[in-house]
């Protein structure tokens, strides 16, 4: 039998109340982690990496995936400066190209890497979840940040079940609301002012998802070519949501988006993360068919699940629960290791993580980051590595 996924966990550095030695005690081998306190667009030193990786080697670790190499904001809105930040990622992906880190994760999406309005969502056990609730997110565009076009983008009946919404809010609850919206910044607890979200918005005035998408395959082919040379794969996660919010487009949504991404360079440079948790917020994204079809340009995968509402909204729900049958995906991933294994591919071990987890038990005694608990992802790492082994004991014993 072929090997098995690499079990991975991502970290968020030494300042993470979920140590290296607690990791390791989950089974996991390897960690995703960035250096997220170099700003996005600065280059990483070889010091740098050098630091982190031995800290994570002495764990008894390896640091499998860079997640994320941020892109710089001038990039995203092609500013007349994104040429000396292109610059600056190639010499990152070159320094980490000698200390043999090969995998880097990357995504497009404009001003927030992913949103949620209620990052404490009590579940019927008393579990804690991320949660996007669709009035929601509307209340605090048409109200709060009282963005014009989006009456034009909202129906009525959307509008009257935000005001609704809006109004049954306390000033705490509202100053809640805003600050988990403005709160999806990588690695970081900082939250973005209102004034200072306007001002990103008004840097996309103009740039809708045709143009976003021509700006991100600018980005590619400036930096593929060398990627590929350093045999550093890239792999764009998908946006989160997967839909377009708070007026910025959203380019990584579906296999369409996913398709133009690899049709952009063709290179196996240029590949994706597959997030079952993004991608499955859309009901039609078929993801087990999905992997069929795009599964050789997978690099790194993200597993988890959300359970979808029918006015768009979502939570995290248990990783083999939800609205994404996680059975038929791993299936689907093993099919494709089984395909690279005949094919005399060496990448058969695809890092997985456990995405997001619910705060369980002892993991409300910490601040860790939203959906970043020890508990709730040893737990769902413990499932997934369950689901994996008894899908391929079935098929090949």
């Amino acid at each position: 039998m072929f090997s098995n996924l690499e079990q991975t966990f991502r970290w968020y550095g030494p300042a993470d109340p979920v140590s290296l030695q607690a990791i390791g005690q989950t089974g996991a081998t390897g960690i995703v982690t960035a250096l997220h306190h170099i700003p996005a667009g600065e280059v990483w030193t070889g010091d740098e990496i050098e630091k982190r990786k031995n800290m994570i080697r002495s764990a008894g670790l390896r640091w499998s995936v860079v997640e994320s190499v941020n892109v710089h904001e001038s990039i995203k809105t092609a500013s007349a400066d994104r040429g000396q930040y292109a610059e600056k990622y190639i010499d990152t992906l070159k320094n980490l190209a000698a200390h043999d880190i090969r995998i880097v994760c990357y995504n497009f999406m404009p001003v927030l890497d992913w949103t949620r309005t209620d990052i404490d969502f009590r579940l019927d056990n008393g579990a804690s979840a991320l949660r996007f609730h669709a009035p929601a997110l509307a209340a605090f565009d048409l109200y709060i940040l009282e963005r014009e076009a989006a009456y034009q983008e909202f129906s009525s009946e959307q509008q009257a079940r935000a005001k609704e919404y809006l109004d049954s809010l306390n000033p705490e609850d509202k100053k809640r609301l805003i600050n988990n919206i403005m709160a999806g910044l990588p690695g970081t607890k900082d939250v973005l002012t209102l004034e200072q979200f306007k001002a990103h918005l008004e840097k996309y005035a103009g740039i809708d998802a045709a143009q976003l998408k021509r700006n991100l395959t600018w980005f590619l082919q400036a930096v593929v070519p060398e990627a590929e040379k350093l045999g550093i794969s890239l792999c764009i996660h998908p946006d989160d949501p997967p839909f377009p919010i708070l007026g910025l487009p959203r380019v990584v949504s579906n296999e369409e988006d996913m398709l133009d991404v690899i049709n952009a360079i063709p290179s196996k440079a240029n590949g994706l993360t597959f997030c079952t948790g993004s991608l499955g917020a859309r009901g039609d994204n078929d993801l087990p068919a999905m992997i069929d079809r795009l599964g050789k340009h997978i690099h790194f995968l993200h597993l988890r699940n959300v359970k979808r509402e029918i006015d768009g909204s979502f939570y995290e729900d248990n990783h083999l629960e939800g609205s994404s049958d996680m059975y038929a995906i791993m299936k689907s991933i093993i099919r494709e290791q089984q395909r690279r294994a005949a094919g005399g591919r060496t990448d058969i071990a695809i890092p997985m993580r456990p995405d997001h987890g619910h705060k369980l038990l002892d993991d409300f005694n910490y601040d860790t980051f939203p959906g970043y608990s020890a508990i709730g992802r040893l737990k769902g790492l413990a499932e997934l590595r369950g689901l994996e082994m008894g899908i391929k004991n079935t098929l090949y014993r």
